[in-house]
């Protein structure tokens, strides 16, 4: 792919009447030199990989430093007492994010989306959606071709790894793929799209990279819930027609900024933040040691 900005997305769009989806597809077929049946197959695969990674989700299952494994049965297990704050479809995103979050960390096959340490976000939105039958196996397609668009724009022009630009990065990134896609499948505009990547990439500016132990597990197996919850609200937002003070694409040259001037403690080094706490330190001993 070789969009340059959301706003170049956003342009097509209107140009020639083309959906955003349609769009970054086209685009795919031309980068790839694929015919447009080849690319459908290939992220329809991706989005079974989606389905099956979340279907196998194993509650019983720990990580080999024990840090994580079981947190996402325990969410569904509350979800179904049928009392959650949050309610039941968001109770079933919350469950979603902590279980693809742990099944990477114990090793199972995934989706990285754009990462792996953000690999829970998009299909902690996607995969209830699509199972209470608000959407096709297409219209899910579609979505991810959006996602996919919004997330090679932000690795254009900023980054995606979190040893580049902190966790903002990946699971901002991810939240911002997610909203863009949500809004998609709820019948919204390109532009809305475009302001639901904003809004959740915006929320989530500074977030550090500080993984304890240095493993893709704490924090991260949890920032992938608020990942995917930041992605709700904020393809909501757009939704009702709420658009970000900032344009899309300085929201991201906004993020790249940020993570350059991040210090390379908290940019997955595991040297700063929540890995230099006493606890973290302790941890990080223990597997060390172990």
């Amino acid at each position: 792919m070789a969009f340059g900005s959301l706003n170049e997305i956003l342009q097509i769009c209107e140009e020639e009447q083309m959906p955003f989806w349609k769009v970054v597809l086209r685009d795919d077929m031309n980068e790839r030199n694929v015919s447009e049946e080849e690319s459908l197959a290939q992220m329809q695969q991706l989005w079974e990989a989606m389905q099956q990674a979340a279907a196998s989700y194993d509650k019983k299952l720990k990580s080999q430093s024990s840090l994580v494994g079981g947190d996402g049965g325990k969410m569904q297990e509350y979800l179904e007492q049928g009392d959650t704050l949050c309610g039941p479809f968001m109770g079933k995103v919350i469950a979603g994010a902590l279980q693809m979050g742990e099944s990477n960390a114990c090793m199972k096959r995934i989706v990285a989306a754009p990462t792996a340490g953000a690999c829970g976000v998009l299909p902690a939105v996607l995969v209830p959606y699509f199972l209470e039958k608000k959407a096709t196996q297409q219209q899910v397609v579609e979505a991810l071709y959006v996602a996919a668009g919004i997330g090679q724009v932000i690795a254009l022009r900023a980054f995606i790894a979190g040893a580049s630009g902190g966790c903002q990065a990946e699971i901002g990134s991810a939240s911002a793929m997610a909203a863009g896609a949500m809004v998609h499948l709820r019948g919204g505009s390109p532009d809305q799209i475009a302001q639901a990547s904003a809004m959740a990439l915006k929320n989530l500016l500074g977030l550090v990279c500080d993984p304890v132990a240095g493993l893709v597990e704490v924090p991260c197996v949890k920032r992938n819930v608020v990942g995917a919850v930041n992605a709700l609200a904020s393809a909501d937002m757009a939704l009702a027609g709420i658009a970000s003070r900032i344009p899309p694409d300085q929201v991201i040259d906004a993020m790249r900024e940020v993570g350059e001037r991040m210090p390379a403690e908290v940019r997955e080094t595991g040297e700063g933040g929540l890995a230099a706490t006493t606890e973290g330190k302790e941890i990080a001993a223990r597997i060390l040691t172990s």
